[in-house]
C-alpha cells in the first residue's frame, strides 16, 4: 500500500510535538486517532518507526530515515503549493523598464498590448537610455543591456543573443557599389557609434584578425538613429538582427560581406537588483519577454 502525505504529516508532527497527545492537540484529532494513523503507516512499511514506553518515545533507525525523507517531501509539497498560489495571484503596481531605444522600439513596444492584457494590474513605465543607466538613480526596476556586463551588484538574466549584420540600403549600393572585402570598406561612408566604441568593432574576418575597427564618417549615440541613416542611404552600418530583420526581409537594407562574418552574437541581458521587492512583477515581465524573443 502507498503512503499518503497525511500519514507523513502525522508522523512528523508526532516527532516534533514529542508525544501522541501533544500531536493530537496540534492536529485537532484524538490521541487514539493519531496512534492508529502511526500504526497504519508502520503496517504499510512493514517496520517499526517508534519505540514507545510510558515515559518516552524514540525513533528507530528506520524511523530516523523516514523522518528525513518525510521532511523533504512535505517541504517540497509546500513549496509547490506556494508557487501555484503565487501564480494565481495577479501582480500589480508600477514596473519601470529601461532599454536602449532600438530594443525598446523593436522588441518591447510591439508586445506591450498583449502584456497589459495578461497583467492589467501592472503599470508599465518605459524609458530609453542608449547609455548604461544607474537603476536606483533612474528609479528603474529592470534594465535591458546589450553586450558585456560589468556590475556584479546586479542580478543578470540572459534573454537572447542577436547576430550583427553589416548592411546598407539598395540606393546607397547603387550609387557607391558593393564592397567585396572588409578592406574595401575604407572606400565607403561608414556609420558608427559616437559614445560606444565597442559598436565600432565589426565582426568581420580580414587579414589582421576577426574584428575590424572602423572610424565612422557619420556617428550617432543611438542604434536606431544609425538604422534610419542607413535606410536613408547615408552609408554602411553594422547593426543587430533584432532591429534590422524586417528591413532585410523587405529589401530595405541589404546584408554585406556575409562570407567574412565571424558568427558573433551580441548577448542581451535583463539586469535588476537581487534584493528587490518586485520579484513577482519582474518575473512576469521577463518570462513574457523571453517567450517573445
Amino acid at each position: 500500500m502507498a503512503m499518503h502525505s497525511d500519514d507523513l504529516h502525522t508522523f512528523v508532527t508526532v516527532i516534533d510535538s514529542g508525544s501522541l497527545s501533544a500531536a493530537a492537540a496540534h492536529l485537532g484529532q484524538t490521541t487514539s486517532g493519531v496512534s492508529r494513523a502511526l500504526a497504519r503507516l508502520e503496517d504499510k512499511l512493514g517496520v517499526s518507526l517508534l519505540t514507545r514506553t510510558t515515559r518516552r518515545m524514540d525513533l528507530t533507525e528506520e524511523g530516523q530515515v523516514l523522518l528525513e525523507h518525510a521532511r523533504a517531501i512535505l517541504a517540497g509539497m509546500a513549496a509547490a503549493e506556494e508557487t501555484i498560489r503565487m501564480r494565481r495571484q495577479q501582480p500589480e503596481g508600477r514596473l519601470c523598464v529601461d532599454a536602449a531605444s532600438p530594443f525598446m522600439l523593436h522588441c518591447v513596444v510591439p508586445h506591450v498590448a498583449e502584456f497589459r492584457a495578461l497583467y492589467p494590474g501592472i503599470r508599465l513605465e518605459l524609458t530609453s537610455n542608449d547609455q548604461i543607466a544607474d537603476l536606483i538613480e533612474h528609479r528603474t526596476d529592470i534594465a535591458i543591456r546589450i553586450g558585456a556586463l560589468a556590475d556584479s551588484t546586479l542580478h543578470a538574466r540572459p534573454l537572447t543573443a542577436s547576430p550583427l549584420h553589416v548592411l546598407a540600403s539598395p540606393g546607397y549600393l547603387q550609387r557607391h557599389g558593393t564592397p567585396d572585402t572588409p578592406e574595401q570598406l575604407a572606400q565607403h561612408s561608414l556609420l558608427g557609434f559616437a559614445l560606444y566604441e565597442a559598436g565600432n568593432l565589426w565582426p568581420l574576418r580580414h587579414a589582421a584578425g576577426n574584428t575590424l575597427q572602423i572610424t565612422p564618417d557619420l556617428s550617432a549615440s543611438s542604434g536606431e538613429t544609425l538604422r534610419q541613416l542607413a535606410l536613408a542611404g547615408q552609408g554602411i552600418a553594422c547593426l543587430a538582427d533584432f532591429m534590422t530583420r524586417d528591413d532585410i526581409a523587405a529589401g530595405r537594407l541589404v546584408p554585406l560581406l556575409a562570407h567574412c562574418a565571424t558568427g558573433y552574437r551580441q548577448q542581451i541581458h535583463a539586469v535588476y537588483y537581487r534584493n528587490t521587492q518586485l520579484a513577482r512583477r519582474i518575473s512576469c515581465f521577463l518570462e513574457f519577454l523571453q517567450r517573445k524573443l
